[in-house]
Parts: structure tokens; C-alpha cells; sequence
């Protein structure tokens, strides 16, 4: 689930801004008590180098009135111009997560934790208790944020994060798998984290 803060002085604006992306995207979410994985700054640039410090690696797009001149981008600011198209602009933030994903310097929140790719570390929310963990460590959780809750069965993590080696099988995954719960979890027996389920596992939002 991408939870989208959108900050306007127009609350009709923000309002149907909202309902819109939310009737458009399943998968999206406006959540204002939840940390935002994307931001919507309407018109007011003023703000940008506070959210930025306040936000940080979290995704700025600020949108534009008519005729502006956009100023400089960068991985995690964008300029739309109004109007716009909401299709386009869904399909913006989604290309945009999808690079922050592949770059591994996106900050990801889910389900009381918070992933640092970058750091290498998960952070428990509740706790604020941060763990180190294993480049493989973070590739599983990856991926498994980006199949967006769905069930992966050990062929797919063994394609997706092993690549198929030669001298990985599906016990090498369970080991795995109980290596980052003994880490993360707070009881091995009632996973908060990851589940497994139907011969495979997902991640919990």
C-alpha cells in the first residue's frame, strides 16, 4: 500500500485530489496519521526544503499552476503542471517508486516497520529499535514489498532473489526466512513481519 500525503491550502482541492487517486489506485492510500511514502505539495515551493528535511528520501511532487516554470528535478522531486492528467500523474509516482526501489535508496514503511535498503537496517516503528541486516536480507523484503502482498512461492524467490545458483534450494530460503524472523520478530511463532502461507510467503502490510 503507497500512502500519499497531500498538503493544499484548497481542501476541496486536496479532498477531490484524494477521492480521485484513491477511486483510480487500489493500491493507494491517504492516510494522514500514517508516515507517507509520496507527497503532494500543492503550488506552495516554500515548503519543499521542509518537507524535504522532515521527509527524507520520501518523494516531493509538486504541482504547478498553469504557465510556471518548473525548476530543477531530482529522484525524489518532481514538477507537475496543472492540469493534468491523473492517469499520467499515477503513472509518474509509480515509475518514480519503481526507481527509488531499483536504486535502493527509498525509505519503506509497512506494518509498524521501516526499511532503509541503503543503511541496510529495519527499524521496529513501536520500538524504535533498529537491526542490521544481510544485502539478502534485503533483497527478500524487497521483493516481497514489491509483489504487494502477495503469496511468492519458493521458485519465485529462488529466481527472483537467488537467480536460480546451482547450490541453492528451497531449504536454503526457509533458513533464511527463520534467520530474519529470529531477528525481527518479537515471538518466531505468530510472524508479524513475513507470513508464510500456501506452500510460500508475503509480506504483511
Amino acid at each position: 500500500m503507497v500512502n500519499i500525503l497531500c498538503i493544499s491550502e484548497n481542501e476541496l482541492f486536496k479532498k477531490d485530489l484524494c477521492e480521485q487517486i484513491l477511486s483510480a489506485a487500489a493500491d493507494f492510500s491517504c492516510d494522514t496519521e500514517a508516515k507517507p511514502d509520496i507527497i503532494i505539495l500543492d503550488e506552495d515551493t516554500s515548503k519543499i526544503e521542509t518537507l524535504k528535511n522532515q521527509f527524507e528520501r520520501t518523494p516531493v511532487f509538486v504541482l504547478l499552476p498553469k504557465g510556471l516554470k518548473k525548476l530543477e528535478e531530482t529522484a525524489f522531486l518532481r514538477y507537475i503542471s496543472k492540469p493534468f492528467v491523473l492517469s499520467d500523474f499515477l503513472n509518474l509516482i509509480q515509475s518514480v517508486q519503481n526507481i527509488i526501489l531499483s536504486s535502493d535508496a527509498g525509505i519503506l514503511t509497512f506494518n509498524g516497520y521501516e526499511l532503509s535498503p541503503l543503511e541496510k537496517e529495519i527499524k521496529n516503528l513501536a520500538t524504535n529499535e533498529k537491526i542490521k541486516l544481510t544485502e539478502r536480507e534485503v533483497k527478500m523484503i524487497l521483493y516481497l514489498y514489491k509483489m504487494k502482498g502477495q503469496i511468492i512461492n519458493k521458485h519465485q524467490f529462488l529466481q527472483e532473489v537467488w537467480g536460480y545458483h546451482p547450490d541453492v534450494s528451497t531449504h536454503t530460503i526457509e533458513t533464511h526466512i527463520y534467520r530474519l524472523r529470529q531477528k525481527v520478530e518479537k515471538d518466531g511463532n505468530a510472524p508479524e513481519l513475513i507470513s508464510t502461507e500456501a506452500g510460500g510467503y508475503k509480506l504483511n502490510f
